[in-house]
């Protein structure tokens, strides 16, 4: 068959694009290549050609997926455009987990609300299967308006959370003094969106308004710079130059995060002494 000369534009233009994505980092790979939907009876969807990926909730089940890798360690970025609307009850979580009764785990969770009042934004790390090192935000934008980059950067010194690029919290690496730091399990990523209106929404007062569902949450462009853990071993090596392995804060970006957690912040472990009395746990002098 020849190619007249409409379809050898169209080649051509074909080409320039996909060389354009070898070098434009958005241009998003198609989600089925790193995700899988791994629960909720179709309520999970791939849609756009894979551009796409959706999570809904109704009275009868939520659902979830997980990435087809396991990670130690990595630069994890994820978009997402939470449930609109009378979320309250309800929770869109993101996070890194092993598995086992002594799991580590790395944890964005965000808890609906009523229309008008704002997402809270639940922040957690467990070691060794123990966590409670809870801090919270509310976020400076709607996150049901538009899509927003939440981002782990989880690597041998540290873990930062990032909202937009921004820092928003730091768990600095403090085996030194006695405590455990997630560096020895490979973990997936994880998310779901499920029902728990037990405490999600003002400790249990708000329960979710089922005539509102389906509840839906929206996520795009995945992207992991991370060491892929196959058959015992890791993808880096002693000699791997990714600047994110190494990678801490800066002073601007410390000034950053303590910008957002003075204004932002709503909760903090570390100054929880009525839940402490014996006193705060080790870490808290060290993190930010």
């Amino acid at each position: 068959m020849t190619c007249n000369t409409s379809c050898r534009a169209e080649t051509l233009m074909f080409v320039i694009f996909m060389l354009a994505c070898s070098f434009i980092a958005s241009c998003a790979a198609n989600l089925n290549q790193d995700l899988e939907i791994t629960w909720g009876d179709g309520r999970a969807k791939m849609l756009n050609n894979g551009n796409l990926l959706t999570l809904s909730l109704d009275k009868t089940s939520g659902s979830g997926f997980q990435s087809r890798n396991e990670y130690m360690f990595g630069k994890i970025d994820m978009q997402l455009k939470l449930v609109p609307g009378n979320s309250a009850g309800t929770v869109t979580a993101y996070y890194l987990s092993s598995q086992g009764p002594t799991h580590d785990e790395i944890d964005f969770e965000f808890l609906g609300n009523l229309t008008g009042d704002p997402y809270i934004l639940h922040t957690n790390v467990f070691a060794q299967g123990k966590g409670s090192k809870e801090q919270q935000f509310y976020l400076w934008f709607d996150p049901t308006k538009d899509f927003h980059t939440y981002s782990v950067l989880w690597n041998p010194l540290s873990i930062i959370f990032f909202v937009d690029g921004t820092p928003i919290r730091q768990f600095k690496n403090s085996e030194s003094i006695g405590v455990p730091f997630p560096k020895n399990q490979p973990m997936k990523i994880y998310s779901s969106l499920w029902n728990a209106d037990d405490w999600a929404t003002r400790g249990g007062l708000v329960k979710t308004d089922w005539s509102k569902a389906p509840f839906t949450a929206s996520y795009a462009n995945f992207k992991a710079q991370a060491c892929i853990w196959s058959s015992g071993g890791s993808s880096c090596t002693s000699n791997s130059n990714d600047t994110w392995l190494t990678q801490g804060l800066d002073s601007t970006s410390q000034e950053s995060i303590k910008s957002v957690q003075k204004n932002y912040m709503i909760y903090n472990y570390c100054t929880d002494t009525k839940r402490f009395p014996q006193g705060l746990p080790r870490e808290c002098s060290v993190n930010i």
